[in-house]
């Protein structure tokens, strides 16, 4: 299981993003090796404002619409008590000025069991988490 984060998602479909050429690359290795995946409804969130904001929230809504229709995601939502784990995680990585959303991500992915994490975003290396290259 590999949890995907806001940034692929965005280089994905933003051709203008730093990132776009090599998340490509990776989207097409995950695909080749049925990896499973999995990212949270605040990842969603996060990636459907920024998506509408860089290209139009049409543009948003639409990428989201498939990301729900495909499937290929499982799709975590934080209870309570996750949001409240995250809460003590985000006080503690204050100096780092870590999201609120990564630190619920980081909740999830503990609480399943899960490592890896398809990122751009070093504060995941904080928390102890192996992204992949």
């Amino acid at each position: 299981m590999i949890f995907v984060d806001t940034g692929p998602l965005l280089a994905r479909y933003l051709l203008k993003d730093q990132f776009h050429q090599h998340a490509l690359n990776i989207w097409a290795e995950l695909e080749k090796s049925h990896e499973r995946l999995a990212t949270s409804s605040l990842v969603l969130n996060e990636t459907a404002t920024l998506l509408g904001r860089r290209a139009g929230n049409i543009f948003a809504a639409e990428r989201l619409n498939n990301i729900y229709a495909s499937h290929a995601f499982q799709i975590w939502r934080p209870d309570r008590e996750d949001e409240l784990r995250a809460l003590k995680l985000f006080a503690k990585f204050s100096d780092q000025v870590v999201s609120f959303t990564d630190c619920v991500s980081f909740t999830l992915m503990t609480s399943r069991h899960v490592q890896q994490v398809f990122t751009f975003d070093r504060h995941f290396d904080l928390a102890g988490f192996k992204r992949l290259p």
